[in-house]
């Protein structure tokens, strides 16, 4: 745990089908061993990547209901996150048909969520234990604080080794798209990040360090927008030519014109106390800039299975 805390019998049909399903043709198994298709890769990269979101998701949503803000509605919002991260997790080890996610194979990613379990089997009965009182005290808002990164960042590595296999199995002819799908994802992440930020800040946690943090957050979600538009090499980003995907872009910076000042004044070393109504402003506006970055995600998605 990584919590910080201050013959069966063959029937004659069975046999049947056992022989039949292990006397394949050379050629259906050659499929078999293909590893999953560019659409799947795409779902995989998708939903790998919405987890990193949704860990971010969690702790901002646990913030609000330690902060008093709209509280009824974050305790729905943050059982209905936490569920949806266990379903995806066991979804990408096992497989899953209502996620449409094929089961992972590869050893090397398999051990990485095997890292992942271990910290969410910490973490989870957090969660739950503030679901059952309906409130968020201040030991249950610092054990998040102190353990959601190392959550993200062991997600983050997952969606690096899905990339990779990417980039050499289903969508070995468009690498840039696999890069694509996995940043264009993460600034789902973002969104929630730097919105957890501002709460810790609001809510008084290691104020200096998550003003610096924010003020990163925010940078990286900027610049990764502009480079998923016209390319950036730094990050590896071709750019997008498909017009209703650039549409979507724009959709997503008009909301983000709006957005940044709000986070950009609780990192400002001016800024020393947040008041009741910026809290409920960013509650307010940053739900819709995750949905619309969603909505460009699965853009990309859908590229990838054509």
């Amino acid at each position: 745990m990584h919590i910080v805390k201050t013959k069966m019998l063959l029937t004659r049909p069975v046999i049947i089908i056992y022989f039949l399903l292990f006397s394949l043709t050379p050629a259906t198994t050659a499929f078999a061993a293909d590893g999953p298709t560019s659409a799947e890769y795409g779902v995989v990269l998708n939903l790998s990547g919405k987890q990193r979101m949704l860990t971010q998701k969690m702790s901002k949503e646990i913030l609000l209901i330690a902060l008093n803000e709209n509280k009824a509605a974050n305790l729905v919002n943050l059982k209905n996150t936490s569920t949806l991260f266990d379903k995806t997790l066991k979804g990408l080890r096992g497989g899953s048909s209502e996620l449409r996610l094929p089961a992972t194979s590869s050893s090397r990613i398999l051990r990485q969520l095997d890292k992942i379990d271990e910290i969410w089997a910490g973490f989870y009965p957090i969660v739950k234990d503030i679901l059952a009182a309906d409130s968020a005290n201040k030991e249950q808002v610092a054990l998040i604080a102190l353990n959601n990164l190392p959550l993200l960042k062991q997600m983050n590595k997952a969606v690096g080794l899905y990339e990779k296999d990417a980039k050499k199995g289903g969508l070995k002819a468009a690498p840039g798209l696999a890069a694509t799908i996995n940043l264009a994802g993460k600034q789902r992440m973002l969104t929630q990040k730097m919105s957890k930020e501002f709460l810790l800040v609001a809510y008084g946690y290691n104020v200096e360090d998550n003003k610096l943090s924010l003020l990163e957050t925010y940078s990286l979600f900027e610049n990764t927008l502009k480079g998923l538009k016209d390319g950036d090499h730094n990050l590896g980003l071709p750019g997008t030519k498909p017009q209703h995907i650039r549409d979507q872009l724009d959709v997503v910076n008009g909301l983000w014109i709006n957005f940044k000042p709000i986070v950009a004044s609780a990192a400002d070393y001016k800024t020393a106390k947040i008041s009741a109504d910026k809290i409920t402003e960013l509650a307010e506006t940053n739900l819709p800039l995750l949905k619309e970055m969603n909505k460009a995600v699965g853009m990309y998605e859908k590229e990838s299975g054509k």
